[in-house]
């Protein structure tokens, strides 16, 4: 018979349908619930198959079975890494220098300019290709259809209109329709996250790149390629595309820097001009002026900062691929954490059975896994078998006949011989089934029903088993219920996580049901939201839809756009959002994810989408990178800290003195051996001592420049009383004058490092002594060169060598109280005044809006009090505050119970107002922090609404921090 081929029309139709709903599960491709019959016709299918001539044709308009990739052009990679604020201002200095012939500066300032690219290019390669990956877990053959004959072409020949043959073990090649033949077992779960293999009968769609377990059958495909399921999520990790707070961070200090620049060379071009000075002269000076003002080391030391530190994550057993991961990572608020494989084991396992009469739990298992196959490679027969405590007491009994499970039937048999030469036959199989064949179903139907309904609710897969002795007659023994456990570490790992106030939420491609149970074992809270309405990458969401998956413990039944969808959603209102996942399903997530997680054992897609790549089994690494990266992330942070504080130093005292004294009070030599000494120092921090945070890390550029610039002011402020003395105290001339500010500028400079890397005293926080070791050796260096010259500067002598010094030191004295003092105003100056309304009706303030409430963070920790342990009368005072800074101070334990306290804090309040005294309440909607936190505050929900029974875990998800 010859294939029917539809109209052109038809087909560039049918293509357009598959492209515009591929991937879209349940229905959203209209090809997937099609009548077969109708679905035959479109596709021009026939018994036969098609012509080589049709899928020749067909080829060549639908494209091949593959992803196609997305490449980019190496140089334009490279070149991107040239492209930016501080290259830009790099780029100047060079450029400046070759005008003016400074050779010696050129050199060195485009050696740095070329390092800072390639240690970023170089990282970046490392990274891998998620496409790539991809790409390879395609089907390589395929069993297809073609004038008559099977033939086996490679997968990528496969089109639409192919009817294809799947056997056990087969990867399916492309998305199809399943003909007449037996029922599929199909494995889903690197697609879809469902930890339970779905069975499939004729007309049921089946996805490319699922796993056929079990049953035999032909397939009528209609999709291929980008337009299949699997395509969808290849196209999904193309399109995700971030970029990080690390980045943005350096873009923002690089803009700060920039405009002070040209501010400076602005004023400073004005006064050449208007002095009449040459202006060779004047160029010169700009060209001084815009390497004081470039950070020109500051990306490359923050790459080798967070360099270091993967070095140190891979000792903790988590690869880092993008470097800029361990920023985000440090910053993470939630932790969107894949079910199947990564919470739990990925492994069919027998919980505890339900017995029926004397039946005991030992005798059940024995029964089932005597039905059972150990060689058949069934998952649910390992996992009944591996119930066996002991698996000695199986040798006794001979297995003489055995009937595998069969659609129809839907159980197996098995015959077996006792020990004492006894023969009967044990069943497995379908609840109903085993119930309607049993004699005994009328005595044990309701306790039989109630536990597979039982079992059904908590998620799990229920078997039935009965039991035949020599009379024939079917028994029912009970009912053995299948789970896929939770990992060892899952539950201490979910709380520890929680402590350092990290948030995670569940996400599975599993039932309802089953994510509920694993929520509970787990102590996540059980708000698990169905994945029907999230929507997809395309979709926009709703306020209620945003405000439902912010406030959920986790997600049931999604897709890769679903969970593509929930991070995506989670970071627009604020969140700094971690992922973890193993399958090909979670690549695309894993990609958007600010910091996404392969866990081990995950296939090469995810590795390769992933930031971060875990080698150890289990979560409990994670709580190791999260510590690591937040030491890191304090490292850059005071790194970040130092720069901005030498640059404002340097730019601004440059820029008066020229100004004001029409004197240059250092060489553009002087400058480069600053930046050089200075720079060469710092990378010693990526070895400091900090201590870890127990909140988010964020980039707080308000802060961070504010310090900064406090530092730098203090600073300018001590060059001019040096050079004060230097002119006309101790009468130098100008050449030494310059040495003695260049000494003046090195010492001053290094020992701000010690200020910039602590928040409180210098000496709260022991400095590593290969950071100790770094800036003694430098500052040595430059003494030396200060006090002889080298033929570099004029020689200053011991003496003012010594008199630098001492006057270095008392200024460093001086400006750390300077620094506490600006650090004690800043964080004020960012905590937002809290109005304050009177609780008139406390039905009203009991429905009102939860709030997000910003508390500076004390990490000195206090003991928590009970609700039992406070009364009314001082919750009502404590009102005056927030919630959070109730949480902090310790009174209660948990968000949730605030329920309680609160209703007591409203009645109190309503009789202090009877007496005049009204209780002030802060306006929830008014108060709500929508940035997103910084170090040193944490957000909670406040929620004032009674739970409903069962349901308090719901009322305390929160919005940001815990």
């Amino acid at each position: 018979m010859t294939a029917q081929k539809p109209k052109s029309d038809e087909l560039a139709a049918a293509k357009s349908a598959v492209k515009k709903s591929a991937g879209k599960a349940g229905g959203g491709n209209p090809f997937e619930t099609m009548p077969v019959a109708d679905l035959e016709k479109k596709l021009g299918w026939s018994a036969d198959g098609l012509t080589h001539a049709e899928a020749t044709k067909r080829l060549t308009q639908y494209g091949a079975n593959e992803i196609v990739e997305k490449k980019q052009n190496v140089l334009l990679k490279l070149l991107t890494y040239f492209w930016g604020p501080i290259p830009w201002m790099i780029e100047v200095a060079v450029v400046l220098s070759a005008v003016v012939g400074h050779w010696a500066d050129f050199g060195i300032i485009l050696l740095l300019l070329v390092a800072n690219a390639g240690v970023g290019f170089w990282e970046e390669r490392q990274a891998g290709n998620a496409i790539a990956a991809l790409k390879a877990k395609l089907a390589i053959k395929a069993d297809v259809k073609r004038d008559g004959k099977w033939i086996t072409p490679p997968a990528r020949q496969v089109v639409p209109g192919d009817t294809v043959r799947l056997n056990i073990g087969d990867i399916v090649p492309a998305d199809a329709r399943l003909l007449d033949g037996d029922e599929l077992s199909v494995d889903q779960s690197a697609l879809t996250g469902e930890s339970l293999p779905k069975t499939c009968k004729a007309g049921d769609p089946v996805f490319s790149g699922s796993i056929v377990r079990r049953g035999e059958t032909t397939a009528l495909v209609y999709a291929t390629g980008s337009d299949t399921f699997f395509g969808k999520t290849a196209d999904l990790v193309q399109t995700a595309v971030t970029v990080s707070h690390f980045q943005t961070a350096v873009l923002r200090i690089g803009r700060y820097l920039i405009v002070l620049a040209l501010v400076m060379v602005v004023v400073i071009i004005a006064m050449g001009l208007y002095r009449g000075e040459a202006i060779l002269t004047t160029l010169q000076f700009a060209l001084v002026l815009t390497v004081a003002a470039i950070p020109v080391a500051m990306p490359t030391v923050l790459s080798v900062t967070m360099a270091v530190g993967a070095r140190l994550l891979a000792e903790k057993k988590a690869i880092v691929s993008k470097l800029v991961a361990i920023e985000e990572l440090a910053g993470v608020d939630v932790l969107c954490a894949d079910k199947t494989g990564t919470l739990t084991q990925n492994k069919l396992t027998l919980g505890d059975p339900f017995c029926l009469d004397k039946t005991t739990p030992d005798e059940l298992i024995l029964a089932g896994a005597l039905a059972s196959r150990a060689d058949s490679k069934d998952t649910i027969d390992l996992a009944v078998i591996g119930g066996v405590k002991d698996k000695a007491a199986l040798k006794p009994y001979d297995v003489t006949h055995f009937e595998p499970f069969d659609p129809v039937h839907k159980r197996t048999v098995a015959t077996v011989t006792g020990p004492g030469g006894q023969a009967f036959k044990v069943s497995k199989g379908a609840p109903q089934v085993m119930l309607a064949m049993a004699a005994n179903a009328d005595a044990v139907k309701a306790a039989f029903d109630k536990a597979v309904d039982d079992f059904a609710a908590r998620g799990f897969r229920a078997l039935g088993v009965a039991r035949a002795d020599g009379d024939g007659t079917w028994q029912l023994l009970g009912v053995l219920p299948l789970y896929d456990p939770p990992r060892d570490d899952a539950k201490a790992t979910v709380a520890t996580a929680a402590a350092m106030g990290v948030k995670i939420k569940m996400v599975t491609g599993d039932a309802l049901a089953i994510a509920i149970e694993t929520a509970k074992t787990l102590g996540m809270g059980t708000n698990i939201l169905d994945g029907a309405i999230l929507g997809d990458a395309e979709t926009k969401a709703t306020a209620a839809v945003t405000k439902s998956i912010e406030n959920a413990d986790g997600f049931a039944q999604v897709f890769p756009e679903h969970k593509f969808h929930i991070v995506e959603v989670l970071q627009k209102n604020g969140h700094i959002v971690g992922m973890t996942g193993d399958g090909v399903n979670d690549a695309p997530a894993l990609k958007k994810a600010d910091c996404g997680f392969a866990v081990s054992g995950a296939t090469d897609a995810a590795r390769a989408a992933a930031s971060i790549v875990l080698v150890a089994p289990g979560l409990s690494v994670i709580i190791d990178a999260l510590k690591e990266s937040r030491k890191i992330f304090q490292r850059m942070n005071s790194y970040s800290i130092y720069r901005i504080a030498e640059t404002l130093r340097v730019l601004l005292f440059m820029t008066a003195a020229i100004v004001f004294f029409n004197f240059y009070p250092v060489t553009a030599i002087m400058i480069v051996m600053l930046a050089l000494l200075n720079d060469g120092a710092i990378l010693s921090i990526a070895y400091d001592n900090v201590r870890y945070s127990n909140r988010p890390e964020a980039w707080n550029m308000r802060l961070v420049l504010g310090i900064a610039t406090v530092l730098g002011l203090v600073g300018v402020v001590a060059a001019f009383g040096l050079f004060y003395l230097g002119l006309r105290v101790f009468h130098l001339g100008h050449p030494q004058l310059q040495t003695m500010m260049y000494l003046k500028l090195s010492v001053a400079g290094h020992l701000t490092i010690f200020q910039a890397r602590t928040r409180g005293p210098w000496w709260s926080t022991r400095p590593a002594w290969i950071l100790l070791a770094a800036v003694l050796g430098t500052q040595v260096v430059a003494t030396l060169i200060a006090v002889y010259g080298a033929g570099l500067v004029v020689p200053l002598g011991w003496y003012y060598a010594g008199v630098v010094w001492a006057y270095a030191i008392a200024w460093f004295l001086v400006t750390d109280p300077v620094k506490l003092l600006a650090y004690h105003f800043l964080a004020r100056a960012a905590e937002a005044p809290v109005p304050v309304v009177k609780a008139k009706d406390p039905a009203a303030a009991a429905t009102a809006s939860p709030a997000k409430v910003a508390v500076p963070y004390d990490p000195a920790p206090t003991p928590a009090a009970t609700a039992s342990d406070t009364n009314p009368t001082a919750i009502a005072a404590l009102l005056d505050t927030r919630l959070g800074d109730i949480l902090a101070a310790g009174v209660l334990k948990e968000p949730h119970e605030a329920e309680h306290i609160l209703a007591e804090a409203i009645a109190a309040a309503e009789t202090s107002e009877r007496k005049g005294h009204a209780a002030p309440v802060a306006d929830a909607e008014h108060h709500a922090a929508k940035p997103r936190p910084h170090a040193q505050t944490k957000t909670t929900a406040a929620p004032v609404v009674p739970a409903k029974s069962g349901d308090h875990k719901r009322a305390s998800a929160p919005k940001g921090h815990r």
